[in-house]
């Protein structure tokens, strides 16, 4: 089967991240298998999109586009994914920067072509220059990364994470884009989940569809100094059951749950025992890393409630529409 030709997605939203957004599309231009075209989509930020183009004039193969939708993320992917011309969307974080072959890890998961979307390994890079002893590895998804649970390899998934992830074309046309009121938004609580409910969405749309994560496609994301407190950890959680109950409304708790049961009924335990373990050898943080899971446990456990109760009475909408071509910036 012929090289897909992959065009590359970045949001972004606040000048407080330029060198960041300079370094992610830097990452991008230096693929050993070349991105068609990179648009960052900028999300409502007028000041922000005029330095962009500034930038950008005289480079060849990047575009800066607004978002045509309501503000937030999902919105922003979605005028990506309408403005685009290839036919492998890929989305990188405006605070991420992808190695070297990360696009080409993507190409080569598309030679099946029941394949419809692959994802990669997000590594994260903390601020302080260090993980937090208390942190456990099986919460990095709180920080946009990999969480220790996943299984190596390349390897078939329910779902990708929207961070360091990429679809055919198709896989819109099949099932619409990124669901709004969902995903984040920078002036609301930090939810997510859009790409999940889109996996779902799409795997109904499309049963024969194959969902991969291959490992080796690696992208490091930097995680700011705030993200690496407990109080960051206790809203991100909680809002990660708000998200969730949200996907169950949409798709139902059997597939909107699936993976996390496997995730709170093994992964996590083992993840308690060792921790408890590490602090009956004296080991640094053994003890905070239990605590953490089982504090992130309760925590998902309340939001997800508060969630359902509000999903029930109506009070939290979202909605997906389908991709429509030719956006413009």
């Amino acid at each position: 089967m012929r090289d897909p030709g992959i065009c590359v997605v970045i949001c972004v939203y606040t000048e407080d991240r330029w060198e960041d957004v300079l370094a992610a599309v830097s990452s991008v231009r230096a693929q050993s298998y070349p991105a068609l075209e990179t648009l960052l989509v900028v999300d409502h930020n007028p000041v922000l999109k005029d330095r962009l183009e500034r930038e950008y004039k005289e480079t060849g193969g990047v575009r800066v586009l607004a978002n045509a939708g309501p503000r937030g993320l999902s919105a922003g992917r979605n005028t990506g994914i309408a403005a685009s011309r290839a036919e492998v969307i890929a989305f990188l974080d405006d605070d991420a920067v992808a190695e070297r072959d990360w696009l080409r890890r993507f190409a080569e998961g598309y030679a099946d072509p029941r394949v419809m979307a692959v994802g990669g390994r997000t590594v994260p890079v903390w601020a302080s220059g260090r993980r937090p002893a208390w942190f456990p590895e099986e919460f990095d998804w709180v920080v946009g990364c990999t969480y220790r649970g996943l299984p190596p390899g390349r390897v078939r998934v329910r779902n990708v994470l929207g961070g360091n992830a990429s679809f055919r074309r198709t896989a819109f046309e099949a099932a619409g884009g990124f669901a709004t009121g969902i995903g984040r938004d920078d002036d609301r609580r930090p939810l997510g989940c859009e790409e999940t409910e889109l996996c779902i969405r799409l795997t109904r749309a499309r049963p024969d569809a194959v969902l991969l994560i291959d490992d080796r496609a690696v992208i490091h994301h930097r995680v700011p100094e705030p993200r690496e407190h407990f109080a960051y950890f206790r809203t991100r959680t909680y809002a990660e059951g708000l998200s969730k109950a949200l996907v169950a409304k949409s798709v139902g708790a059997d597939k909107g749950l699936e993976s996390e049961r496997r995730y709170t009924t093994r992964v996590l335990p083992a993840g308690v025992a060792r921790g408890l373990r590490d602090a009956l050898l004296a080991r640094p943080g053994g003890a905070g890393r239990a605590g953490a899971i089982v504090a992130g446990v309760l925590s998902a456990a309340g939001g997800y409630a508060i969630g359902s109760l509000r999903a029930r009475r109506g009070g939290t909408t979202f909605s997906v529409a389908p991709i429509e071509e030719g956006a413009h910036g």
